[in-house]
């Protein structure tokens, strides 16, 4: 009986992990749930748009698709610069924008599981767009929600 306590237990764990996307954004590591990701690609060149929002970087075409590209850092007013090499291409389905949206990031990382023990739930009032800090072995993630305005 024992034995199958143990494994319940080890289901209900299973359940409660999450699996994210880290990336870099300047000096800093930030993740994503990965259910709200499609793809990641190359940063290409982007089509400018005038008159947009500061954080709305341009367009580009992918696939057909008119896919309106984002920074978030301007987003979230994080600092630095970087080399901005890849873009995090949104599930359509899962971030209501409209449209194909993408982040463009410096880096991206790695695909791992979260815990929910490994989460230190954000108390950051009225703002909802960071969901928590991952505590890892050596180092902290920021945890972000998704955000295109």
């Amino acid at each position: 009986m024992a034995s199958s306590q143990r494994a319940a237990e080890a289901d209900a764990a299973d359940a409660e992990q999450t699996q994210v996307l880290e990336f870099g954004l300047g000096d800093e590591t930030y993740c994503l749930d990965i259910a709200y990701i499609d793809e990641i690609v190359d940063a290409d060149d982007l089509t400018a748009i005038p008159n947009s929002p500061r954080h709305v970087e341009g367009v580009m075409d992918l696939r057909g698709k008119t896919t309106t590209i984002i920074d978030p850092k301007t987003l979230f007013g994080i600092a630095g610069t970087g080399a901005r090499e890849r873009i995090i291409v949104f599930d359509p389905d899962e971030v209501d924008d409209g449209g194909t949206v993408g982040w463009v990031v410096d880096e991206v990382f790695q695909v791992r599981d979260v815990a929910a023990d490994q989460v230190d739930e954000a108390t950051t009032a009225g703002d909802d767009s960071v969901r928590g800090i991952v505590k890892g072995d050596d180092r902290f993630v920021v945890w972000v929600e998704p955000r295109t305005e």
